[in-house]
């Protein structure tokens, strides 16, 4: 006959309710507040159209991708989707913005540029409030330039 020492039980029923306390706080779990995710441009050489340079899945977000209009195989401007929307154009962002641009090593956003090229993208987005903002950066050199913020 199978027999359980008491300790052995008081240490299996423990780590049975530790494991799903943890479970349920991961499901439970709010959104980032600020987060960066970077992505690298398209090769040059692709065909003409809409190419997508790279994509993130998020519980949070959803599916975000960066994507670019390709003209004579060169990236003419990137821009970013949200389960394959572009986001509303933001006239006017909170202060929230520019403290999570700090803490990602990105300038606080300004005006955008007029056409979005890059050797490096990232996309910031922060869930300020009642909505989320993404915003695209692109790196020329050394410096980044804001391409495009919308709130979804």
């Amino acid at each position: 006959m199978l027999t359980v020492k008491p300790a052995a039980a008081v240490i299996g029923a423990a780590s049975l309710a530790l494991l799903l306390c943890t479970s349920a706080q991961l499901q439970a779990k709010d959104p980032p507040a600020c987060a960066a995710i970077n992505f690298r441009p398209i090769p040059a050489g692709m065909g003409d159209g809409v190419q997508t340079a790279g994509l993130y899945r998020s519980r949070f977000i959803g599916l975000l991708e960066v994507k670019a209009d390709v003209k004579g195989g060169q990236a003419g401007s990137y821009f970013v989707t949200v389960n394959n929307n572009q986001p509303a154009a933001a006239s006017t962002l909170p202060k929230s913005i520019a403290d999570c641009a700090a803490k990602k090593h990105l300038p606080a956003p300004g005006s955008a540029a007029a056409a979005c090229t890059g050797e490096r993208l990232t996309v910031l987005i922060d869930h300020g409030g009642d909505k989320r903002y993404v915003l695209l950066y692109a790196r020329q050199g050394t410096a980044w330039q804001l391409c495009s913020a919308g709130a979804s």
